[in-house]
């Protein structure tokens, strides 16, 4: 999204007005160390110890905590809490953060404050005890709630219905009231995140998960069961025709579906490198959607809004996050999405040009005037570093672990094997001292290794290429020896490529996340450096100057905008494939199998995919095909 517009948006966000009608809850996180442990004199049963507690805003509370976060000036809270600490303690948070509460009631019998108290051991939720499941609203006090909120309609701009309980505000009574309030103010935007009753609040818009709209829909889904795009797409459909009302589904790390008058808007998922916690992004989400909705923004707007808002607080551990205008800034400057996520995950769905082995992911424009090929370097013409996974993913558990690599329990072990693995993926093809600073932050997230102990990204940098450079270097001794040849370290036909391009006229350029000066001496022992003609770029030692996005923009600048059809990127990283789409080019994914240097990577293809690959590619083999396509 362009920056000024952004910014004015997030300026708009701060001057409107915002009611929220719902349950409000309080979410407690209770971490239990049992080493001060006791037997209780009582039961006869080991206590609980808690050495610290937490307390944040859930269901309601949590989507008017995101409103005030995001900078809505003025966000006026309208539900029911019960006569006990608790509720104070909700109060006294909400007072905090800016929210007016003066129509949170106060419900004397039969009500307690919605509650989900969340003990943790070692970081591991244990069951969960909750308060409020036996509440039941008076009459009397959803009478004065409605009234309230009457009272208030024509001061806000948007009013959020939130329903989280099945034993909060929403009784059958309560909910007829305000349907009625609804179709009484007809050109007032009221959005509805309903867990039980999303089919009752007819005249308003709809926010909802693609399992609700697919059940609501009629099509059967069990909680965790995959929801496909097809399957959401027909549920929009049909729920549009039936409310005729603006609907927005949520998909997960899949983005979400908009549909209202003017068709059907996706809106890419956002890829996440952090550890993230997903409890109460649907919130976030929302607030996102209501606070630009109330500015006048599009539908498909508010959603790409909401979708920064949540992708900032599932970063947030153990809390129930909110994003500040400034981190909405920084992540919606620059996103990194997630694109065709169905077909990146299911090879059934491949379509290959005729009978070749090349995938067609998006059309390619028939008029194409390629004059610029950037290519990454390992994995998509050099294969001298295959295997730098073995040896990053031991190094990088070794450095979370510290002392306890031998002795840690098999649970913690596999945790951050798990971790490791999931975060080299995401990371690859980017900078070596990126995915060490990622890794000191890895270090403190499980809390093995005291402080004074964790290095920073350039000495984790110094083992790992200790490691790496002994391999590298045996094999280009074997090259020089003659005992190995360059085809046994390039990609079928990459160097083939290079050269007939080379002869076509088109300038290469390498742009590496290795060393600058280990690639431009890989290219030189491997033959083919000439062929770039000095245009040969490799990190620097800096993290903010990535090699990959210094050239593109170079190249943009120089060709403009309208000329990004005389550009096209190679590589089997997400990196290069992301910043060139991002950028309009012509992407490449090379999902490669270095080993054999020949062959198709299934993991690697789904990667390129989501990066938002145009075409996909084993290796070079099949070269006339590929260049014909290409208009080369």
């Amino acid at each position: 999204m362009d920056a000024q517009k952004l910014k004015t948006i997030i300026e708009q966000i701060g001057k409107v007005k915002i009611a929220v009608v719902g349950d409000f809850c309080l979410d407690a996180y209770w971490f239990i160390d049992i080493a001060k442990s006791e037997i209780s004199v009582e039961t006869g049963n080991p206590t609980q110890p808690v050495k610290q507690q937490k307390y944040s805003l859930g269901g309601a509370g949590n989507v008017t905590n995101n409103l005030a976060a995001i900078g809505v000036a003025d966000v006026r809270a309208f539900g029911v809490i019960g006569d006990d600490p608790f509720g104070s303690a909700m109060v006294t948070l909400m007072q905090k953060a800016g929210i007016k509460t003066n129509n949170l009631l106060i419900q004397q019998e039969n009500w307690s404050t919605h509650v989900y108290a969340k003990p943790y051991i070692a970081d591991v939720e244990q069951n969960r005890t909750d308060f409020g499941n036996f509440n039941k609203l008076s009459k009397e006090v959803a009478d004065k709630l409605i009234q309230n909120i009457k009272n208030e309609i024509p001061e806000v701009d948007v009013v959020i219905i939130n329903e989280q309980v099945i034993s909060g505000i929403h009784t059958k009574y309560f909910r007829q009231k305000l349907v009625g309030l609804i179709q009484q103010f007809p050109s007032k935007v009221f959005i509805v995140d309903s867990r039980n009753y999303s089919d009752f609040y007819d005249g308003a818009y709809r926010k909802m998960n693609d399992t609700e709209a697919a059940n609501l829909a009629g099509i059967k889904k069990d909680p965790g069961d995959m929801v496909l795009y097809s399957e959401v797409k027909t549920s929009a459909k049909l729920l549009f025709k039936k409310f005729k009302k603006p609907l927005f589904i949520t998909r997960g790390a899949r983005g979400s579906m908009i549909i209202d008058e003017q068709g059907i808007t996706d809106i890419f998922g956002l890829l996440i490198i952090a550890k993230i916690d997903s409890v109460g992004a649907g919130d976030s989400y929302l607030a996102g959607v209501a606070a630009t909705l109330a500015a006048g923004y599009s539908t498909g707007l508010a959603a790409q809004i909401g979708s920064f808002v949540a992708g900032v607080t599932v970063q947030k551990l153990f809390q129930t996050g909110t994003a500040s205008p400034k981190e909405i800034l920084q992540i919606g400057l620059d996103p990194d999405f997630v694109y065709r996520s169905e077909l990146a995950e299911d090879i059934r769905q491949a379509k290959y040009i005729g009978n070749s082995e090349i995938e067609s992911i998006n059309s390619v424009p028939a008029e194409l005037n390629i004059k610029y090929a950037i290519f990454d370097h390992d994995g998509t013409i050099s294969t001298l570093r295959e295997g730098w996974e073995e040896i990053m993913a031991p190094m990088m558990m070794k450095a979370v672990l510290g002392d306890l690599y031998q002795e840690a329990d098999e649970a913690l072990y596999h945790k951050v094997q798990t971790r490791v693995a999931d975060f080299i993926d995401k990371t690859t093809g980017i900078q070596t001292l990126v995915q060490m600073k990622g890794l000191v932050e890895l270090v403190r997230e499980f809390g093995t290794v005291p402080e004074d102990e964790i290095l920073d990204e350039f000495g984790y940098k110094k083992i790992y290429n200790k490691e790496l450079l002994l391999m590298v270097k045996e094999r280009e001794k074997k090259i020089l020896r003659g005992e190995l040849s360059v085809e046994d370290f390039t990609l079928k036909n990459a160097v083939l490529l290079l050269e007939k391009l080379h002869k076509a006229g088109i300038k290469l350029t390498l742009a590496s996340g290795t060393d600058e000066e280990d690639v431009r001496n890989e290219a030189r022992i491997l033959g083919y450096d000439y062929l770039f003609e000095g245009r040969i770029y490799g990190a620097v030692g800096d993290v903010n100057k990535e090699a990959k996005k210094i050239v593109l923009d170079k190249i943009l600048d120089k060709i403009g905008e309208s000329g990004n059809g005389q550009m096209v990127v190679f590589g089997d990283g997400p990196v290069e494939i992301r910043e060139t789409y991002k950028r309009g080019g012509i992407t490449v994914g090379i999902a490669s199998n270095e080993m054999k240097r020949h062959s198709l990577n299934e993991s690697k293809r789904t990667r390129l995919i989501k990066a938002g690959a145009d075409i996909i590619i084993p290796d070079f083999s099949q070269l006339s095909l590929l260049l014909k396509l290409l208009n080369i």
